[in-house]
């Protein structure tokens, strides 16, 4: 098999990567100054100059004439199921005219399809956010024309999932039930069922646990208060939930590592609000656990918050008795893009057509 390029934009960097045969065998994350990224219109219109900024890796490591196929990141896209999805002019035209929101992302399989054409070789995008698995009860929210979203840490998830069980036991993602618990400045909790993320904890909205950024779910009652009390508009409250609430306004500080060297040197206050959120994520697992009806194989702790051996220890004390908790601290983002195309190169899957996905087969009403 050929090398496949790796592609995963983001707001302030570039992250490369070029595989052959399961190895990395180049790689480079290039960091955007905010002087660089303001200077241009929008998210879309970055496309030609972080474009000419992999090509220039490509050529670096003298892979141009090389490459079996590119990946790109999934972007904010219409509810799809989980896969990998070749880059077509319906997925295209949703990026270009950003449909369903702005975001870096975006330009995942817009950079992909870019390389495609120029070198004639096949582009796709796996598992972006808005994959939506969820079994229909799991959509009801409580009130009549709001329904619950699907939105989650869906690539890192499923590839630890992955990992996890091949690596400890005799079974296949598609024939397990796992939890899959990520902790960043964000926090999804997925509900893995047979190959499908069947229920998630959709931190982004303002359920689950809180986090180092977002709120999590608060009392309504006088969460409407205070939006009436301080006037806040839509944009101000998804500001608020998914922003500047959780740690940062409990402790005024986001990073879990001097949160933790807070707690170390005898602060009360930080070592209490960090309890509070792994207990938080800990009640979370055991809801999506009731959703699986008890049949857990693996809970699995990911995201950089798991790199702390005392958060890890705090949220497994809690959870071990559903099932063996596993540590997959960090992502594995990379990882998980190429093998998505490598498991559609190598036959073992086929590439999903985006273009002829309808709404309703994913239970969108």
């Amino acid at each position: 098999m050929k090398p496949i390029l790796v592609i995963n934009p983001g707001s302030t960097s570039t992250k490369l990567a070029i595989f052959d045969n399961h190895q990395i065998v180049a790689e480079e994350t290039i960091r955007h100054t905010a002087e660089e990224i303001s200077s241009f219109e929008n998210v879309i219109s970055q496309t030609d100059f972080r474009a000419e900024l992999i090509e220039a890796f490509v050529n670096q490591h003298e892979m141009m004439d090389k490459l079996a196929a590119v990946v790109g990141r999934g972007g904010l896209l219409k509810p799809i199921p989980g896969g990998t999805y070749e880059v077509d002019e319906a997925m295209l035209e949703d990026l270009l005219t950003e449909k369903y929101n702005t975001h870096a992302s975006n330009l995942g399989g817009i950079l992909a399809n870019t390389f495609s054409k120029r070198l004639n070789i096949p582009a796709y995008i796996v598992d972006p956010v808005v994959v939506d698995e969820m079994n229909a009860l799991a959509k009801i929210s409580g009130l009549k024309g709001i329904n619950r979203r699907s939105v989650s840490h869906v690539l890192n998830q499923k590839a630890v999932a992955r990992e996890i069980i091949e690596t400890e036991s005799q079974k296949t993602y598609e024939t397990s039930s796992v939890i899959v618990a990520h902790l960043g400045g964000g926090i999804s909790i997925g509900a893995h069922e047979n190959g499908k993320i069947v229920d998630v904890i959709n931190g982004l909205d303002g359920e689950g646990p809180y986090s180092p950024e977002r709120s999590g779910t608060l009392p309504l009652i006088d969460f409407a208060n205070l939006i009436l009390t301080e006037k806040l508009n839509l944009t101000d409250i998804k500001k608020l939930i998914a922003g500047n609430s959780g740690l940062k306004s409990y402790l005024n500080e986001t990073d879990l590592r001097e949160v933790e060297k807070r707690m170390n040197d005898g602060d009360d206050e930080a070592k209490y609000y960090l309890d509070g959120m792994c207990y938080q994520v800990a009640k979370s697992i055991g809801e999506m656990a009731t959703v699986l009806k008890g049949k857990v194989d693996f809970i699995v702790l990911t995201g950089g918050a798991i790199y702390s051996d005392y958060n890890f220890s705090k949220i497994a004390e809690y959870v071990e008795w559903i099932a063996p908790v596993k540590a997959y601290p960090g992502e594995m983002e990379m990882e998980a893009l190429y093998n998505g195309a490598l498991r559609v190169l190598t036959g073992e899957e086929a590439a999903l057509s985006y273009g002829t996905i309808n709404l309703t087969e994913v239970g969108v009403k």
